[in-house]
């Protein structure tokens, strides 16, 4: 497929935001140690730059789960790829994204947090947004950015494993 790429949202607003976000964590876990979850693979810049604007004890781990495949639209079939390493039993936990727009992901993951973690407080956290693709209600307490229901990469999104490494995010267009 030929396409270009567009900008979309630039480093700067990223980098804004992304503070932002922290300062809302850290009202909401005052006091408190949060474990991140980073969704691998597309989480792990969001993930990385977040935890170093938290002011609050911060543990980290990550889970893969995948409904994507080499596709630009979601399958909608949900596998847990790699299981957290760490017993979060009795812990608050934040699932850090990359991007929501069905849910079917997170509403997955929310599902096995709670019949199978025992965790303390289960919290979610993404960069982006898109709520036009939603198919599933899902509960998403920290939101960086709404986006148009377009296929994003960059700040840890790929296309077919690309682009991950770009500082801001961008629309894949079909040309």
């Amino acid at each position: 497929m030929k396409y270009r790429i567009e900008n979309l949202i630039d480093k700067e607003a990223v980098e804004k935001r992304i503070k932002e976000l922290a300062r809302e964590i850290e009202k909401d876990y005052a006091g408190e140690e949060v474990y991140c979850i980073g969704l691998l693979k597309g989480s792990v810049i969001f993930l990385s730059d977040l935890v170093k604007e938290i002011n609050i004890p911060v543990i980290i781990d990550f889970m893969s789960v995948s409904s994507y495949g080499s596709e630009t639209v979601s399958s909608g079939d949900v596998k847990i790829l790699k299981d957290t390493d760490l017993d979060l039993r009795g812990k608050h936990v934040l699932i850090v994204e990359d991007i929501i727009d069905t849910g079917l992901t997170l509403e997955h993951v929310i599902k096995y947090f709670k019949e199978g973690k025992g965790v303390k407080s289960l919290r979610t956290c993404t960069l982006l947004n898109k709520p036009e693709r939603r198919k599933v209600n899902v509960k998403v307490d920290y939101i960086g950015f709404d986006v148009p229901d377009k296929f994003v990469i960059g700040y840890g999104l790929d296309y077919d494993q690309r682009y991950r490494n770009l500082p801001y995010i961008a629309v894949v267009i079909p040309e």
